[in-house]
């Protein structure tokens, strides 16, 4: 069976997805305080992330590790209302990237979009380390 990598159509139709989703995310009312202005390398980490979490290459684990993802939510104070619009946002942007539409690879990125919210809610709320979600690298997700 193909990763969740192929499927989507790899590195290039990812960082389509990304920035697609991150313009949508800078220009939304309820997200714009979770992204207040564009990174310049914000939207290559993302890609990297997400396909290393597909079955891509380890990129952002080799360049960045995970304490990096840890390190830029620490802080945000992310609400229920942020995490519930982010998979939203992002879920949108899947159609607009041009990803695929089928049910077995979009309930997989449903999946890991609502997990890793999660994660990202609960490390931004965090105040001492050992209230941190206890993942400490990029997740692998599959079908």
């Amino acid at each position: 069976m193909t990763s969740l990598y192929e499927h989507a159509g790899g590195e290039e139709a990812l960082h389509r997805l990304e920035e697609i989703f991150y313009t949508k995310a800078l220009a939304d009312p309820v997200l714009r305080e979770v992204f207040p202005r564009r990174e310049p390398h914000h939207v290559d980490r993302l890609t990297w992330f997400t396909a290393e979490s597909f079955g891509g290459p380890d990129r952002f684990t080799r360049e960045l590790g995970f304490a990096h993802i840890i390190d830029v939510h620490r802080g945000l104070r992310i609400t229920d209302e942020q995490r519930d619009r982010f998979v939203l946002v992002y879920l949108e942007s899947l159609d607009a990237a041009g990803l695929p539409d089928d049910e077995p690879f979009r309930a997989a990125v449903r999946s890991h979009v609502e997990f890793g919210a999660g994660v990202a809610q609960r490390n931004s709320l965090a105040e001492t380390d050992e209230e941190l979600h206890p993942l400490r690298e990029v997740p692998h997700w599959d079908w």
